[in-house]
């Protein structure tokens, strides 16, 4: 099957060892991450942009090029993973949110209102002694009833 996908044997044991490290990094980063959210963070329906210091606009655009770049990076190895073996969905989850695109907060925010997600990003943030996250008025826990 390898030759068929035209990747050699030490290509596919280089996506298995970053598949093996993001898991063992996504255990860790993803929990603090979940709770040092604001717990207000997905309250706006939109995201307002971040305004850079007039002087460092450059960095700016250097900034979002680097990030874009290794978002493309991730998605491709995401993309091996799925039909290889590997954390592909968790890589593509990394992609997207590397990535710069239209629709990306309304996409982030759609995938943390959904049922199981919100029950498990309440319960990380309760162990944390953290409040749930707000959506609009309502709370991850108002938001799983209804």
């Amino acid at each position: 099957m390898l030759e068929w996908i035209g990747l050699s044997h030490a290509a596919v044991l280089w996506i298995m060892t970053a598949s093996a490290v993001m898991l063992f990094v996504a255990l860790i980063v993803v929990p603090l991450v979940i709770v040092r959210i604001p717990a207000d963070y997905f309250a706006p329906p939109h995201r307002s942009r971040v305004a850079w210091p007039r002087g460092r606009r450059w960095l700016r655009s250097v900034w979002l090029v680097a990030k874009n770049l290794l978002g493309c990076a991730f998605l491709l190895l995401g993309g091996l993973m799925l039909v290889l073996p590997g954390q592909g969905l968790l890589t593509l989850l990394l992609a997207a949110a590397l990535l710069d695109f239209p629709g990306k907060f309304r996409l982030q925010r759609w995938v943390v209102t959904r049922r199981g997600v919100t029950e498990s990003i309440t319960w990380i943030r309760k162990k944390a002694g953290r409040d749930p996250l707000v959506f609009g008025r309502k709370t991850t826990s108002e938001f799983r009833r209804s």
